[in-house]
């Protein structure tokens, strides 16, 4: 079975948003995790340790069109390029998918995730995607959350857990670190 990893950056009120802002992002503070914070080397810690465990990517279709355009290109995410992807949409055809990144695979519903999920293979990594995030998440198929927590309250943008009434969901800390700076890793596991 395989474990699917949600990874971000969130602020202390739960908005999840990419570190420079952008499409998407049209609250008055889209790009706060590169704004106003000292910057700490180690406090970034968290996204090369994920590498190692890192077999796949997942995206929300709207994540993908972002990621797709400058992350094959990118030095920073060259190890990513040859993993595989899997974008999560009822809308993206096979010819919008951007060529040499990798082999990417389209999964049209929750059920064709919980189907992959069964699959032989390591960990997927989710990167953004905070509506599919939360829709996993409701459907009890997210493992382990990795966030790094800025200390800020935003008051909008896109939250990373979604209001529904629904069965409570307990989490085992598996690891934590503050840095100077403010920022805060923390490494939860859904208990089962």
């Amino acid at each position: 079975m395989r474990d699917l990893v949600y990874t971000g950056f969130m602020s202390l009120d739960g908005v999840v948003d990419s570190p420079g802002g952008g499409p998407g992002e049209e609250h008055r503070s889209g790009g706060w995790v590169v704004k106003d914070l000292e910057f700490v080397p180690e406090a970034w810690s968290l996204k090369g340790e994920e590498l190692a465990d890192t077999t796949a990517l997942m995206f929300g279709r709207r994540s993908y069109e972002a990621f797709a355009p400058v992350w094959p290109g990118s030095e920073d995410h060259a190890v990513y390029k040859e993993l595989p992807k899997y974008v999560v949409s009822t809308t993206l055809t096979d010819d919008a998918l951007v060529d040499g990144w990798g082999p990417t695979r389209i999964l049209r519903s929750t059920e064709d995730i919980a189907a992959l999920k069964e699959e032989e293979g390591g960990a997927i990594f989710i990167h953004g995607s905070a509506e599919l995030a939360r829709r996993l998440s409701d459907a009890g198929l997210i493992d382990q959350y990795n966030l790094l927590v800025f200390p800020v309250l935003l008051g909008a943008g896109k939250s990373l857990f979604g209001r529904a009434d629904r069965d409570k969901q307990m989490l085992a800390l598996r690891e934590s670190q503050r840095y100077s700076n403010g920022i805060m890793k923390v490494v939860y596991e859904v208990k089962r």
